[in-house]
């Protein structure tokens, strides 16, 4: 049955249970947690500047970055929201060092990883930043359990603010497009079924790097280039992603001499699950992202995805 436009967030969810007999309802009820907290922070967005959310605390997080008001403002919300649904038996942020087990979740069945604020660094400039999200059912009664895949993942999702609040979430057929309509406080279906072109005319790759890059990686942006590609680089991997999602092309962010920057929990296994859901292709230079099993909270990773045939064409210049 065609899915129409405008269906609202929840009785979507709710439909799509329906196909599934064996559903609980834990991962519908779970999923709403995450609109309401995300509602809320989408307000304070939407303030900035006439109230005090701007501006750094002067605290620095645990990966070494000056944290922003809007960061904990962001983390506050969705962990209370998260945790008080009793949905999820463990909660990991990129804001926190640990991981948190709330009592309401001792009987959960799933886990969350969040990145609360996704370019908050570059939000007093009043560009798109974000939040993402992934759901994995529990395998153990500590932070292990959330060592685990990328293809294990349950559901997973990110929300822009941007023009407009905007939600694209997916469990693992297909990928939907949720736009918050500010007058009655809803979420409403604006792109069913979203599929990434196999092919784009976009690259996003942070060329401040390019001296610092390895050769190969190098010559694969020269090639972008010799193709007429356009450039665009958002700072935030949410803004990056929903563009490469939408037009096509390929996003990355390679190592920097032994550096890498995006953390695998956080920020490239959710966002490798939807790229692969609406088609596309995600790997870290040398193995599917899906694939790769963490081996601590903060991992990093180098990321390459977007279009297969840019992805593929990118790997095929780096592999020469």
């Amino acid at each position: 049955m065609e899915i129409k436009k405008g269906i609202d967030l929840n009785r979507f969810i709710l439909e799509q249970e329906r196909k599934h007999p064996e559903a609980t309802g834990t991962l519908s009820h779970a999923l709403m947690a995450i609109e309401n907290a995300t509602k809320i922070i989408s307000s304070y967005i939407r303030m900035a500047g006439l109230v005090d959310v701007i501006g750094k605390t002067g605290r620095i997080n645990v990966q070494g970055e000056e944290v922003q008001k809007l960061d904990t403002l962001s983390n506050r919300v969705l962990v209370e929201h998260l945790s008080g649904s009793g949905d999820f038996y463990a909660v990991a942020s990129e804001e926190m060092e640990n991981a948190l087990f709330p009592e309401e979740g001792k009987e959960g069945k799933y886990i969350i990883a969040v990145d609360p604020l996704d370019g908050s660094s570059v939000i007093d400039a009043n560009t798109s930043v974000g939040t993402i999200f992934s759901i994995w059912r529990k395998t153990s009664s500590d932070e292990s359990t959330f060592l685990q895949e990328g293809k294990k993942i349950v559901a997973a999702g990110y929300v822009i603010y941007g023009t407009s609040t905007m939600l694209v979430y997916s469990t693992g057929n297909g990928v939907y497009g949720f736009t918050l309509d500010p007058m009655v406080g809803t979420y409403l279906l604006s792109h069913p079924n979203i599929k990434i072109p196999d092919k784009g005319k976009i690259y996003g790759f942070n060329e401040s790097y390019y001296n610092k890059w390895d050769e190969k990686i190098r010559k694969c942006v020269d090639y972008f280039k010799s193709e007429g590609y356009t450039l665009r680089w958002a700072g935030a991997m949410v803004t990056d992603i929903h563009r490469t999602i939408m037009k096509g092309g390929i996003f990355a962010y390679p190592m920097v001499g032994s550096k890498a920057k995006i953390r695998l929990l956080y920020e490239a296994a959710p966002m490798a699950f939807l790229v692969k859901q609406a088609g596309g292709l995600a790997t870290d230079g040398t193995e599917n992202i899906l694939d790769i099993k963490p081996q601590a909270l903060h991992q990093r990773v180098p990321v390459f995805m977007g279009s297969p045939e840019d992805v593929k064409k990118c790997m095929e210049i780096m592999n020469r």
